[in-house]
C-alpha cells in the first residue's frame, strides 16, 4: 500500500529545508544542555554526580527507540509520524523549560528523546523518497548529513549563549518556535510510501530493550567505571537481547529489521563508519569543552563562539568537498578522505597545551576536523540508504541514526575513562592544568584512532565505484 505522491520540483527545496531543520534540531538537543549543566545543577539542586543524567536520558530514549521509530514510519506513514514526533518533542521541551526539579527535567529529556527517535528516521526516509537517485539525491543527502555533524556544534554554541544571556531554561524553550515552524512546513512533504503488514512487537520490544540497555551500560560505565555492577548487568542484558534478536526476526511475518536491510555489506560498512565517527565526534566535543572552560577559563558564551571554526568546517565538508568528491568518486573514497582528514585534526589537537594561543591549535584544528567530519557524514549517510527499497527506507534511516547515537555514547564512555586515567598517572609536581590537558589530548588522540578504524572499515567493506553503479536501478525504483 502506498500513499506516496511525488513532490513538485519547486517544492523540493522547501521540503529539504524542513527535513534538514528537523534533523538539526534533534541532533542539537543532544549537546545543547552540555555547557549549561553547572548552572542547571545549581538551580535545580541536582547533585554533581547525577548531572550526567540530563545528557544521557535524551541519548537513552533517542538511541533506544530509533529502530522502532523508523519501522513505525514505514508502516503508518512517514509524514504522519514525523508530525507526531514533532508534537511530542515540542511538548517535552515546554515541560523541560518549566521544570521545577531535576526529576521533571530528566523526564522531559526522555520524552524529547522519544520524539527525536520518531522524527529523525522519518525525515531521512522522506528525503530519499522526495529526491530521485543520483546527483540530486546525493546533494540533498549531503545537506541532511551535514546536520548530523553540525547539530552538535550548534547545540554547544547556542547552549552557551542562551545560558549566559537568557538563562538555562531557554535551552529548552528555544526548541518550541523551531519545532512549530517545522511542523507548519510539513505541508510541503510527501506522505511517504507505506509497507503493508503489522508491527513486529516482539522484535520491537527486544530491539528497544537491547539498544536502551547498551546505551545505559555504556554511559554508566563512563561515569562509574567499567567494573560497576549495574553497568555490567545492563551490558550483559544488552548482549543477551542482541543474541536473541536474530532468532525473533527469522520467525516474524513482518520483521522489524528485514534481512535485505542489514545483509548488504556496503550498508553495514557505512553504518559501522557512522558509529565510529559518532564515537570520535562526541568525545572530541566533550574534551574541547572541558579544555576551554577548565583550563583556558572561557565563559560559556566564549566557549560556544570558539566552536565556530568547527561549524564552518562542517559546512565546507558537507556542502562543498563531500558533494564534489561524491560526484567523481565512490562513497568508499569519500569516506577515506573524510576520516583521514578528521584523524589528522585529532593529531593536531594532541599538541594542545595550557595557556596556548588558540590560533596555534584550538581553532585551526577545529576547521580541519569539521571539514573531515562534514565530508564523512555525507558519505556515510548516502552509503547507509543506498539501494534500499522504498518501503524499507524508514528502518534503514533508523539504522543510520542509531549508529551515530550508539557510537557517541560508546566513544564518550571509553575515551573519558582513558582521559581520567591519563590525568591521574601524571608524575608528582605536574600542575593541574598540565595534567588535565594531558588527559584531554590523549582522549582526542583516541578519537583519531576511531577515525583510523573507520577508514579501514570503509576500505574493507564498501564497494568501488563500478559496483555502486550496479545499484542505481534499485535506487531509482526506490525513489
Amino acid at each position: 500500500m502506498s500513499d506516496h505522491t511525488p513532490a513538485r520540483p519547486d517544492r523540493n527545496g522547501l521540503a529539504l529545508l524542513v527535513m534538514a531543520a528537523a534533523q538539526l534540531l534533534m541532533v542539537m538537543d543532544g549537546t545543547i544542555v552540555t555547557v549549561g549543566l553547572p548552572v542547571i545543577g545549581a538551580d535545580l539542586r541536582i547533585p554533581e554526580g547525577e548531572l550526567d543524567r540530563v545528557l544521557t536520558s535524551y541519548a537513552l530514549a533517542f538511541g533506544g527507540l530509533l529502530l522502532v521509530g523508523g519501522r513505525a514510519g514505514d508502516l503508518w506513514g512517514r509524514r504522519r509520524l514525523f508530525r507526531v514526533g514533532l508534537v511530542v518533542f515540542l511538548l517535552a521541551s515546554l515541560l523541560g523549560g518549566a521544570a521545577g526539579s531535576g526529576a521533571v527535567l530528566i523526564t522531559a529529556r526522555v520524552l524529547q528523546g522519544v520524539g527525536a527517535a520518531i522524527v529523525a528516521p522519518a525525515a531521512l526516509s522522506l528525503l530519499a523518497e522526495t529526491f530521485p537517485a543520483g546527483p540530486r539525491r546525493n546533494r540533498a543527502l549531503g545537506v541532511y548529513g551535514a546536520m548530523g555533524g553540525l547539530g552538535s556544534v550548534v547545540g554547544l554554541l547556542l547552549g552557551g549563549a542562551l545560558t549566559e544571556y537568557l538563562g538555562w531554561r531557554w535551552i529548552m524553550f528555544v526548541n518550541i518556535p523551531i519545532a512549530l515552524l517545522v511542523l507548519v512546513g510539513t505541508v510541503v512533504l510527501v506522505p511517504g510510501t507505506r509497507r503493508p503488514g503489522g508491527l513486529d512487537l516482539p522484535g520491537a520490544v527486544t530491539a528497544t530493550l537491547a539498544l536502551g540497555s547498551l546505551v545505559y551500560a555504556i554511559n554508566r560505565a563512563g561515569s562509574h567505571g567499567v567494573g560497576d555492577g549495574t553497568a555490567l548487568v545492563f551490558g550483559a542484558c544488552a548482549v543477551a537481547l542482541f543474541s536473541v534478536f536474530p532468532f525473533i526476526q527469522r520467525g516474524a511475518r513482518n520483521p522489524i529489521l528485514p534481512p535485505g536491510v542489514a545483509a548488504d555489506r556496503g550498508r553495514l560498512g557505512a553504518n559501522l563508519v557512522m558509529l565510529l565517527m559518532g564515537a570520535g565526534q562526541l568525545a572530541t566535543f566533550y574534551f574541547l569543552t572541558l579544555y576551554m572552560q577548565t583550563v583556558q577559563q572561557f565563559s560559556p558564551m566564549t566557549t560556544g563562539l570558539a566552536y565556530l571554526p568547527f561549524a564552518i568546517g562542517v559546512g565546507i565538508g558537507s556542502g562543498v568537498v563531500g558533494p564534489a568528491l561524491q560526484a567523481r568518486a565512490s562513497t568508499r573514497t569519500v569516506l577515506v578522505v573524510g576520516t583521514a582528514t578528521a584523524a589528522t585534526a585529532m593529531a593536531w589537537f594532541g599538541l594542545l597545551a595550557p595557556d596556548q594561543n588558540p590560533l596555534l591549535v584550538l581553532l585551526p584544528a577545529q576547521l580541519v576536523g569539521g571539514i573531515g567530519l562534514g565530508t564523512g557524514f555525507v558519505a556515510a549517510t548516502i552509503g547507509g540508504v543506498r539501494g534500499i527499497a522504498s518501503q524499507d527506507s524508514g528502518i534503514a534511516s533508523g539504522l543510520v541514526n542509531t549508529s551515530q547515537q550508539i557510537g557517541g555514547a560508546l566513544g564518550l564512555a571509553v575515551l573519558a575513562g582513558v582521559a581520567v586515567a591519563t590525568t591521574a598517572a601524571q608524575p608528582p609536581g605536574t600542575g593541574l592544568d598540565e595534567a588535565l590537558t594531558s588527559g584531554y589530548t590523549v582522549g582526542m588522540l583516541g578519537a583519531g584512532a576511531f577515525y583510523a578504524v573507520a577508514l579501514l572499515t570503509a576500505v574493507l567493506l564498501l564497494r568501488p565505484r563500478s559496483a555502486e553503479r550496479d545499484t542505481e536501478p534499485l535506487e531509482r525504483t526506490a525513489g
